[in-house]
């Protein structure tokens, strides 16, 4: 079980600058419930700096995943505060399968302070951790000392005191001592051990000391350490001494006399400090041993591979750690240096730490592991029991006297050796029998061939149960009387090599030597020819050898385009023999063909291939796979056995990792070249199901369906969905799209009519089709009614104005099932199509008018209709343009410096209403024009600050919403300021 863990509190520029301090709980869900830790964090003048912790959940014994909740004091969940201000995250690791839980608080504030806790469930198991967060502000004089004010008190909840390496050591049984050391990062076991010893011993009573310094102390390295004790005399003097030498007061050791007490810190204890200590008053001193421990924890960057092997061949597990010189443990049972070491051989390279088995064998195979403080490993040796293979077979052998016999075969192995046999009897070597091993060939030569040497002989290999066997016929030689004419004949044995009736076998590369009996007299002519052609040839690789009564026909390192039909012509005055001969050369076949992967699963791929074009001459007995990852040069051998068919299915793999396959053809003369590498494929996972299926509208006719994507989609992505539907009470699916569909929504068309119908959408990716998701009942296929209503837009419920020329273009949403009929009336009639556009769709209207007149004014309409049920909506169009000028401008009265002024409105206010007046004037002399009132509302208006002697003249337009008009009204007469005493006209 592992026990929860923290990590050092980060340096002080880290803190500074993006202060994330992390706690990270380690847990085993499947245990019953761990000791849980208390975390206890104080932030000084970190507010609005962010906070990360982290929880490591270990689930290589789960069979499902883990459920991790992040709780504030009792019972509030936080997963539900989600935000800008908490933010959750969830990794996996495959092959440690480590969940890995984050929370992190995004700029901290007083409120964050309080008690946690993560908890994690997985079925009927359960496990948590609690921890605490406060949060301070420091004063600004004390930013030098920041680092202190960021404090992590480690305890148990049971408020156990902290753990002492030196009380687990006494309390442990020796068979533990090692286990302990290694857990603590003790490397000196030997010294440990003399201590240890030394510590149990019992101190003889002191007369200076009332209180002697502990037996032992433990520290954890670049932690602080202090050892005290007390003196009789208060103010005598003592020393303290590190293995024998005292030790001058510094910065790192701090010594102190407080009345009877005496203590000695050490400061950021390394492993320099690990010694004996004493304290000396006089000629009395006590003494005691200081353990420090727990090197930073060692992780293992490269995990250890599987391997797979024969009876025989090197293994080498390897893996990489963190830092050199890292203490290793190999193996359930450690495997040491003194253990077996003509089996296993350590060996280490910087980082790189290798355990070697020179020869495996069937022993070796189980799983083996290795062990760091801070990391595990392992990895599966398979042993298969070594196989030997025939590649080429001893052959009979037809010899006459005095020539030389030679048996001669090929095996798998090299280093195989071996013993001949006659008729059950060793043959030993002798000057006339000569036995010889070379490579993968093994041969017996018999010279000077004697009748006693005929019979069976035997290869049997060391160590395999298998024998070779063939036998040596011996040709005797009669002498008969021949007439002197004698027609030829041709004796032709071929025994032993005959497969059928004039049929001889070579394996490709050997070497074939036919010697055929020729007799007649006189001696015959010999003809040998392949097909039509003769071979003539006296010397080279195929040629023809003559000797007395025999005809040699030979082939040195046979080829494939040596095959075929061959002839013997013999002849003389007396007659002619012919026989025919079909050679026929056998080979290892060409490799398998177009190796693919066809399908994958999570952890396994089917792969298929095609056999060989040429099979070498012998019928295909198999053939062997090997894989490998990308990128990687080491082969893995997945059968040993020759397997048949031509399709595999791979097994044992790693999801996610890109794999390449090749394959070995096998025939009875041996193994072909491998195949082509396959295309590197990916063993995956189907997605699960799509999520939300849900039905967004239906018709007499189609069925809109919507859904969202796969909750775990995995490493082979998510290629597209198949909607499929079947009728209710039916078991046969249909699918509704031929191809892939990419989008999370479809519209199946071509339904039946008040049918009900069932639907289901599957993912589809690499590694095939997801479950399905599937609707929990059946739709009916009829179309909904849905009642028109015209969504009039806020800008046209009022009065909608337009100036002349100016273009509109009005947009009507309305909505109602099935598709609404849409009429527009002006002033209760149709439209007139030559005055007004319009164009409906199924969800809207367009009424546009390119450049609107007076006319084009007045109450419009908007009828929508559904078979008896309809709405409307009323829009009132008012187009405008500028007014014509008032009527009857006059002067109506003059006196002192004022003229007042009075019209009437216009005639045309350009169909909209007028918003006033603008007036000007203008002396007879200059006729300078002059604006006196804008925007006036009345229809008269006085006009002040007049120059006495000036005669004036006035102007008004009038004003509406499209401004001024064109033109403004004179007024009739003139208003004449006289000077005083004159009288004014």
């Amino acid at each position: 079980m592992l026990l929860p863990e923290q990590r050092p509190a980060p340096p002080i520029a880290a803190l500074c600058a993006a202060p994330v301090p992390q706690a990270v709980p380690t847990m085993r869900a499947e245990a019953q419930l761990v000791d849980c830790c208390v975390f206890s964090f104080v932030f000084s003048d970190w507010t609005g700096s962010d906070v990360t912790f982290v929880a490591k959940v270990d689930a290589s014994t789960l069979t499902r995943k883990p459920t991790m909740k992040w709780l504030k004091g009792k019972w509030l969940d936080l997963g539900s505060k989600a935000g800008k201000h908490l933010q959750f995250k969830e990794t996996y690791d495959r092959n440690t399968k480590i969940y890995t839980y984050e929370m992190k608080i995004i700029k901290v504030v007083a409120g964050d302070a309080g008690g946690y806790r993560c908890e994690v469930t997985a079925k009927d198991k359960c496990d948590s951790s609690t921890f605490e967060i406060s949060v301070e502000a420091a004063h600004q004089e004390d930013q030098a000392d920041i680092l202190s004010a960021f404090k992590r008190a480690k305890k148990k909840q049971k408020e156990e005191p902290e753990i002492d390496v030196w009380e687990l050591l006494k309390n442990a049984h020796p068979s533990e001592y090692e286990k302990i050391a290694f857990q603590y990062g003790i490397t000196d076991l030997r010294g440990m051990l003399k201590r240890l010893k030394k510590m149990k011993e019992v101190q003889k009573p002191s007369e200076a000391f009332l209180k002697r310094l502990e037996s032992c102390y433990s520290v954890e390295k670049g932690k602080k350490i202090v050892m005290s004790c007390e003196v009789l005399d208060p103010n005598v003097q003592v020393k303290w001494l590190k293995n024998g030498q005292e030790i001058k007061p510094s910065a790192k050791y701090v010594m102190e006399a407080n009345g009877n007490v005496r203590t000695l810190t050490i400061n950021k204890a390394n492993l320099s400090d690990d010694a004996a200590y004493e304290c000396v008053v006089g000629e009395d001193k006590c003494s005691t041993e200081l353990m420090v421990y727990a090197e930073p924890p060692i992780t293992i960057t490269k995990l250890m591979d599987d391997y797979h092997v024969v009876v025989g061949e090197r293994v080498e597990f390897e893996i990489e750690v963190s830092e050199e010189g890292a203490h290793v443990m190999w193996s359930d049972q450690e495997i040491t240096k003194d253990k077996d070491s003509s089996k296993y051989r350590f060996k280490k390279d910087g980082k790189k730490h290798t355990l070697i088995i020179q020869e495996a064998t069937l022993d070796d195979a189980g799983m083996y592991h290795a062990w760091t403080n801070g990391g595990h490993t392992k990895g599966e040796l398979e042993v298969e029991e070594k196989e030997l293979e025939v590649l080429q077979d001893i052959a009979d052998l037809t010899v006459r006297a005095t020539d030389q016999a030679m048996f001669k075969c090929e095996v798998s192995d090299d280093k195989v050796t071996g013993k001949w046999f006659k008729d059950g009897v060793e043959v030993l070597p002798s000057e006339r029998i000569k036995m010889t091993h070379v490579g993968r060939f093994h041969r017996l030569i018999i010279n000077d061939v004697k009748p006693e040497d005929a019979g069976d002989y035997t290869f049997v290999p060391d160590g395999y149960a298998l024998s070779l066997s063939a036998k040596l016929n011996f040709l005797e030689i009669k002498i008969d009387y021949v007439p002197r004419q004698d027609p030829p004949k041709i004796h032709l044995d071929t025994t032993g090599n005959m497969v059928s009736q004039n049929t001889i076998i070579v394996v490709a590369g050997n070497k074939l030597r036919l010697d055929v009996e020729i007799t007649g007299e006189p001696a015959p002519t010999v003809v040998w020819s392949k097909g039509e052609e003769a071979v003539i040839a006296t010397e080279g690789r195929v040629r023809v050898e003559s000797r007395k009564d025999l005809s040699c026909f030979v082939i040195e390192g046979a080829e494939r385009t040596d095959e075929g039909n061959y002839t013997i012509c013999v002849t003389n005055p007396a007659g002619e023999d012919k026989a025919m001969l079909f050679i026929k050369i056998v080979d290892v076949p060409d490799p398998p063909e177009d190796v693919k992967c066809t399908g994958v699963g999570e952890d396994c791929a089917t792969i298929v291939w095609e056999p060989p074009k040429f099979d070498g001459g012998a019928p295909i007995k198999g053939y062997l796979m090997e894989r490998k990852k990308k990128g990687s040069s080491r082969w893995t051998k997945l059968n040993f056995d020759v397997y048949e068919p031509t399709t595999y299915e791979a097994k044992r793999m790693i999801e996610g990792v890109l794999y390449e396959m090749r394959v070995f053809a096998v025939n009875s003369i041996g193994l072909s070249q491998p195949s082509l590498n396959s295309k590197p494929f990916m063993p995956i996972a189907p997605t699960s199901e799509p999520t939300r299926l849900t039905v967004h509208d239906v018709t007499d006719s189609t069925c809109s369906l919507r859904w969202l994507a796969p909750e775990k989609i995995g490493a082979g992505g998510l290629d597209g969905y198949v909607i499929e539907y079947c009728k209710e009470g039916d078991t046969e699916w249909v699918a509704a799209n031929t191809d892939l569909w990419e989008k999370q929504g479809f519209v199946v068309r071509g339904l039946p009519v008040g049918e009900k119908i069932n639907f289901r959408v599957v993912a589809v990716n690499i590694a095939g089709r997801s479950p399905p998701a599937t609707l929990s009942q059946p739709v009916t296929i009829r179309e909904i009614v849905e009642h028109p209503k015209i969504r009039l837009p806020r800008e046209l419920r009022t009065k909608y104005i337009r100036k002349v020329g100016e273009k509109i273009n009005l947009t009507i949403p309305f909505q109602g099932k099935p598709h609404p009929v849409a009429t527009w009336l002006k002033d209760g009639q149709p439209v007139d199509p030559k005055m007004v556009n319009v164009r409906n769709t199924n969800v809207d209207s367009i009424l546009f008018i390119r450049s609107a007149e007076r006319e084009h004014s007045g109450t419009y309409e908007l009828v929508l209709k559904i078979e008896n049920m309809e709405d409307r909506a009323t829009i009132n169009i008012r187009v405008i343009e500028k007014p014509g000028p008032p009527v009857n401008v006059r002067v109506t009265d003059v006196w002192g410096f004022n003229a007042a002024l009075e019209w009437e409105p216009p005639k045309d206010d350009g169909n909209s209403e007028v918003t006033g007046y603008t007036i000007q004037k203008a002396d007879m002399k200059t006729k300078e024009w002059f604006t006196v009132y804008e925007h006036n509302r009345r229809t008269n208006c006085t006009v002040s600050d007049l120059i006495m002697g000036n005669e004036y003249m006035f102007r008004v337009y009038s004003q509406n919403l499209c401004g001024l008009s064109e033109e403004p009204r004179m007024s009739k007469n003139t208003a004449v300021i006289t000077k005083t005493g004159e009288l004014c006209v």
